[in-house]
């Protein structure tokens, strides 16, 4: 059998990746018909095929799924081999795709420019998602890091905090608690709160407050998006727990207020997660400790009366 050439391995892992020839062809700068020769060719060199067609779908095969195991390590490590030559060359550049979940999107654009403009060498790239679809970039090795609030549990990933992530619960200004102090759990439990979808971070945090006071779950709606949240909580229909982070314009424009509820706000931490097969790059390093940081500022500017506790320093940034 002739050896597989590096460019079929590359595509192939674009194609496995995005299962479309489409996506693959832009996503490498090639047409879509030498994509698929370069996908035929390798078909041939194994002996079998690759991908099967169910309808308009694209499908990996067995053997498609065992070369996407070893074209990942082998793209993996030709782009750690190029980084590792930069270094050398004491470049400061490079390109960083950077994932972050829908609710970091308040904050991180404005920590981004503010690295870009220091970092100007560096191309940076930023894809907003929900948590699985980021989880699966990294997964993918399509996304060099990832900022989340609830890090993926396993081994194949590293997640450092980088920044306090206040939690606190919202109303509008005219409803009957926004005059109340030190407002009970159980003075909550008649409430309707609007939360995230199950098995989201936030909405973890919610159940687990009720179930330490003993205290049933409340009446809720469920929904999507933060952003969904806080109109709903404006139109009067209910309250919700949300991230301080990403209120900031609401509270100024006195849209919506924070309850003085006891035990709020709940502290949780931004991860900057990464895979631990990959090797970080003099970007990556970079960014690490510019979060680090820039963390200390924005936590203090953002939860003034709460003592502010030491920033944890990723190991990216040794």
């Amino acid at each position: 059998m002739l050896p597989l050439s590096l460019r079929q391995l590359q595509v192939f892992e674009s194609v496995a990746r995005h299962l479309n020839h489409s996506r693959a062809a832009a996503e490498l700068f090639l047409s879509q018909p030498a994509v698929s020769m370069q996908i035929k060719q390798a078909e041939q060199t194994i002996g079998m095929p690759l991908f099967e067609q169910v309808g308009k779908k694209l499908f990996l095969t067995e053997a498609g799924r065992e070369m996407l195991h070893y074209s990942r390590s082998i793209v993996l490590l030709m782009q750690e081999m190029e980084t590792v030559f930069d270094e050398m060359k004491g470049l400061e550049h490079g390109h960083l795709n950077i994932a972050v979940v829908s609710t970091a999107n308040y904050f991180m654009p404005q920590l981004l420019a503010k690295f870009i403009q220091a970092h100007p060498k560096i191309n940076v790239s930023l894809s907003v998602a929900n948590r699985d679809a980021v989880i699966k970039q990294l997964e993918d090795n399509s996304a060099d890091l990832a900022i989340m609030g609830q890090p993926p549990e396993g081994t194949d990933m590293v997640a450092e905090p980088f920044m306090e992530n206040p939690l606190v619960v919202i109303a509008s200004p005219t409803h009957p608690l926004s005059l109340v102090t030190h407002i009970q759990a159980k003075q909550l439990v008649k409430e309707t709160f609007l939360l995230r979808e199950q098995g989201s971070g936030t909405r973890g945090v919610v159940e687990r407050f009720f179930a330490s006071h003993k205290l049933p779950l409340p009446a809720h709606m469920a929904m999507d998006t933060n952003e969904a949240i806080k109109q709903s909580v404006q139109a009067g229909m209910g309250i919700g727990i949300i991230s301080s982070h990403g209120i900031e314009l609401e509270l100024e424009t006195k849209r919506l207020v924070v309850l003085d509820v006891d035990h709020f706000p709940i502290v949780r931490h931004w991860y900057i997660v990464h895979r631990k097969d990959k090797r970080a790059s003099v970007a990556a390093q970079e960014l690490a400790r510019f979060l680090a940081e820039e963390s200390q500022n924005r936590t203090s500017s953002l939860t003034p009366d709460t003592p502010k506790k030491p920033t944890v320093t990723s190991k990216l940034a040794k």
